[in-house]
Parts: C-alpha cells; sequence; structure tokens
C-alpha cells in the first residue's frame, strides 16, 4: 500500500496510539507480535519506525496521521529534539526551515553553541539560518555573539529553541533581554 492508500481508518484497526506515552501497541497478534505489544522497531539514528502493509511509516508521522486523520503537509518535528519522544504533545508540523532550526549543537563544536564561531581574526563570528546563512556580526567574546544569535532568532524564528534559551548568569539575560529588544525596535 502506498502512503495515499493507508487511511486513518486502516491505521486505527492495526494499531491503538497512546497520546500520553507515544506508544503505538498492535491491537491483534501480527506475525511474531501478541496484540498489546509495541509495535515498530527503533532506528539507529534514534526513530520509531512501524511496517504497516509492506510499507515502512515514521512513528511521528504516524501519530500525526492518527491524531488529525490526515498526513502532515511538511514535516513532523520534535520540540524537545529526541527522536524516540513520540508523545503527541511533544510533535508539531514544520517546515524544512523550522525544522533545521531546532537542531541539536554538533559533535565536532567545540564551544557548545551552534550558530558561532571564531573567526580568524579573533573575533567570534555569529551567524545563523533561515534558508540561506544570515551574518549577524562580528563580536570579541563567544558569549556576545550567543546573545547577538539567540536576539536574532527569537526576531525571526518560530521552532528554535533559543526562543527559551538557557542563558547561565544574570548579567548576560539582562544584555540578552536588552539586545532583543533593540532589534525588536529596529
Amino acid at each position: 500500500m502506498a502512503k495515499a492508500d493507508l487511511t486513518a481508518q486502516r491505521l486505527r484497526e492495526l494499531l491503538n496510539y497512546d497520546p500520553e506515552t507515544g506508544v503505538f501497541t498492535w491491537r491483534s497478534r501480527r506475525c511474531n507480535n501478541a496484540a498489546g505489544t509495541p509495535a515498530g522497531y527503533r532506528r539507529p539514528d534514534g526513530y520509531l519506525t512501524i511496517r504497516l502493509d509492506k510499507k515502512l511509516y515514521r512513528a511521528n508521522r504516524l501519530a500525526w496521521f492518527y491524531m488529525t486523520g490526515g498526513w502532515p503537509e511538511n514535516l513532523v518535528d520534535h520540540k524537545d529534539r529526541n527522536p524516540g519522544n513520540d508523545k503527541w504533545q511533544n510533535l508539531r508540523e514544520a517546515t524544512h526551515s523550522q525544522n533545521h532550526q531546532n537542531q541539536v549543537v554538533r559533535k565536532d563544536c567545540t564551544h557548545g553553541h551552534r550558530g558561532i564561531a571564531l573567526h580568524e581574526r579573533g573575533l567570534w563570528r555569529a551567524q545563523t539560518l533561515q534558508g540561506k546563512r544570515i551574518h549577524i556580526g562580528y563580536f570579541r567574546t563567544p558569549e556576545e555573539a550567543l546573545i547577538a544569535r539567540i536576539a536574532a532568532e527569537r526576531l525571526h524564528f518560530t521552532h528554535s529553541p533559543a526562543c527559551e534559551p538557557q542563558v547561565e548568569s544574570h548579567d548576560a539575560r539582562v544584555q540578552l533581554d536588552a539586545i532583543a529588544s533593540a532589534v525588536l525596535r529596529s
């Protein structure tokens, strides 16, 4: 069956979905799986995949289809960035650009923040992505670059975790709020 051939009715005939836990279970015995057992398998990237009528589906997309009765027009984003958390409250529809805003920090990032990098002139460059790379500016410290990047993301983005950043010091929080207010006024 193609994606378009899988109906919400057929999905509900095969599986139960618990929106509180995000777990799909089989409604009846299927191959080696007893009724009530969890459906699917966890891929190495953390996503749960479920085979229905000889076709593979990602559980986050099935959850959307199960709850709304329609396939998402775009991607289904995990708000907490955990691909294994398919609870309904953790899922939202997102464009590719919005989904990109909700990325984790790369493993090769030495300072722990995305969007800032030490430039060859000894200054810290802040940038962000919105379909293309957007240069924010150069700063003396990584903290100043981070604050500027967060302020820019608060202004332009809807799905970025920067909308609720984890800023450690009170002074940095005050500075962030001042920069965000200045950016919003301009």
